[in-house]
């Protein structure tokens, strides 16, 4: 069982299940949410618990997805598309040891100038 929670604590979690290995995404949501790229690990929608969301809120980011962040500290914490199954956990909010290693990068394309991605890890232009 993994958990987590935002810096301030108003959002706590736990994931049931499994956890994917994390992705990074370089899109410029992302990095708008975030102000970097934003690495994230899927779970089931169903196997994520919330143990305290009095400050959550959910913003419609896109047509098809919604983030959810702490309304009070301001800190990132899920993505998902809607409808959907998966829940994406960024995996900065997880409480450590999380045992995941970052498998690959997305939407390479849209990343900023400011990094170079030479870690060896497999790239997708998009999604």
């Amino acid at each position: 069982m993994a958990a987590g929670r935002c810096l301030c604590g108003g959002v706590r979690y736990e994931i049931a299940g499994e956890l994917a290995q994390p992705i990074a995404c370089h899109c410029s949501q992302c990095a708008r949410t975030s102000g970097n790229f934003a690495a994230m690990a899927a779970c089931k929608s169903e196997d994520l618990r919330l143990s305290a969301a009095e400050t959550l809120r959910w913003y419609q980011s896109s047509e098809n997805a919604q983030r959810g962040f702490c309304s009070r500290c301001g800190g990132n914490l899920f993505w998902k598309t809607v409808p959907g199954v998966e829940t994406y956990v960024t995996v900065g909010t997880l409480d450590r040891p999380t045992g995941l290693r970052l498998s690959e990068h997305i939407y390479v394309g849209s990343k900023s100038d400011f990094y170079d991605l030479t870690d060896g890890l497999p790239q997708k232009h998009e999604w």
